[in-house]
């Protein structure tokens, strides 16, 4: 019988869980998790999403998108406009507050990351996040 670490797919998972301690951890001070980071990010690379758009590109539940935004509107960090397409639907965006948030995490999210890959040279980084790319293909945002 293998080994636990032997299996791929459990040492992924055991990262993705290192990973997200580290960045929850590096958030905790502003009342953020890795959650809201995500969906900061992918709002910093996009010039507004429906609610929808972001369960299904963050891999999220429906429901869960409805609270994160509700607290990243709190925050001032993002907020729901009326979609210009669809004046029924709204469109969340990032704040003025968000990118100057986002700017203030670089270093530090830098510093997670550097910890967490601290082990790999930078050839092997480049190698790691190219076939981590490949791998998740379109399941991405």
């Amino acid at each position: 019988m293998r080994g636990l670490h032997a299996d791929t797919g459990y040492l992924l998972y055991r990262l993705g869980l290192r990973s997200g301690q580290l960045f929850n951890t590096f958030l905790q001070e502003s009342g953020l998790r890795l959650r809201h980071y995500a969906v900061l990010r992918f709002l910093a690379t996009s010039e507004g999403a429906l609610q929808r758009e972001l369960s299904t590109r963050l891999g999220y539940d429906p429901s869960a998108i409805v609270g994160l935004v509700d607290d990243l509107e709190k925050l001032g960090f993002a907020e729901r406009r009326p979609a210009p397409d669809d004046r029924r639907s709204r469109i969340v965006v990032l704040t003025g507050d968000g990118r100057a948030f986002l700017r203030g995490t670089d270093e530090a999210g830098l510093r997670v990351t550097n910890d967490l890959l601290g082990p790999l040279g930078p050839a092997e980084r480049e190698t790691l996040h190219t076939l981590l790319l490949r791998i998740a293909g379109d399941g991405l945002a």
